[in-house]
């Protein structure tokens, strides 16, 4: 591997602590994870219009959104899917900086991309489990994922061909089967509102 002794980290004189000030919020990476189909998205589009309409600056990065340009290289092997959430959490972690309040909904199955997602973003990571049994999420597949991937056309698909490794360490755990979505969004907020507050 090619050394890069020739790569200095430049240090601007503007902090996250002043962009915050200048925004009237701290910022916070909220991560949706859970199966496909769990609600991840839904929500994560409803904390953000909640979020917004307070006035919070706020984005939302999603893994079919990323998937079709800054991932748009990598496959759904184990070692790309790694890579991909490598990615969104350094892409979190910049915005996180320019003090906006990220909102990320990706399945992340695996327990080490969530440390390594955590050992990215430190304080910022805020791990939401959204924790829906999978017999709920494939009545639900919106996408016919669930079907392809019984039939064998979806290889290594979470849930079915791979494993989803349950968060041990989440902030957050909705259980959308008992919650509805303005339940599900309060208890979420409940959560992070009292982090963004200068």
């Amino acid at each position: 591997m090619e050394e890069k002794l020739h790569i200095v980290e430049h240090q601007f004189k503007i902090s996250r602590a002043e962009r915050e000030i200048i925004n009237g919020h701290k910022a916070v990476c909220v991560w949706f994870t859970g199966l496909s189909g769990s609600g991840k998205s839904t929500l994560a589009s409803h904390l953000e219009e909640e979020l917004f309409n307070k006035g919070y600056k706020t984005y939302v990065l999603d893994g079919d959104n990323v998937r079709q340009g800054l991932s748009k290289d990598l496959a759904f092997t184990e070692k790309d899917r790694d890579e991909n959430l490598r990615r969104i959490g350094e892409v979190a972690k910049l915005m996180c900086d320019a003090g906006i309040i990220v909102i990320a909904a990706f399945v992340s199955p695996f327990i080490h991309e969530r440390t390594m997602l955590r050992n990215i973003m430190g304080e910022l990571y805020n791990e939401v489990f959204v924790d829906t049994p999978l017999e709920i999420c494939e009545q639900r597949d919106i996408k016919g994922l669930y079907k392809k991937a019984r039939r064998g056309e979806i290889a290594n698909f979470t849930g079915i061909g791979s494993p989803y490794e349950p968060p041990l360490t989440a902030e957050i755990r909705v259980e959308t089967k008992n919650l509805s979505i303005n339940q599900s969004v309060s208890l979420v907020l409940e959560n992070i509102l009292p982090k963004i507050q200068l």
